[in-house]
């Protein structure tokens, strides 16, 4: 069974930083698109940043410039670095899978930013 699981999330104060990870299991990870994706408390899921097989990345505007999505296909693992938060990023973060029909997603990780 194909498993993804996040780490790194926590409280950090306006401004700090995180950085999550997502270890991913039982497929093909370098020929996988990944994604993180993140849903605040009564907000729908909403895509944060992309990332290739050929580790092409695109990001979604509200965090152009403070985020940075990576991939280490030798660890298996994709990263989301995340810098000058803001209480605004506060929200569950889902790593995500996919390629063609297949999608995978992870089980998410809090980030909370206090002001």
């Amino acid at each position: 069974q194909v498993q993804l699981v996040e780490s790194g999330g926590g409280l950090v104060q306006a401004g700090g930083s995180l950085r999550l990870s997502c270890s991913v299991s039982r497929i093909i990870f370098s020929v996988y698109n990944m994604a993180w994706y993140r849903q605040a408390p009564g907000k729908e899921r909403e895509l944060v940043a992309t990332i290739i097989s050929g580790s092409s990345s695109n990001y979604a505007d509200s965090v152009k410039g403070r985020f940075t999505i990576s991939r280490d296909n030798a660890k298996n693992t994709v990263y989301l670095q995340m810098n000058s938060l803001k209480p605004e990023d506060t929200a569950v973060y889902y790593c995500n899978a996919y390629k063609r029909s297949y999608n995978y997603w992870g089980q998410g990780t809090q980030v909370t930013v206090s002001s």
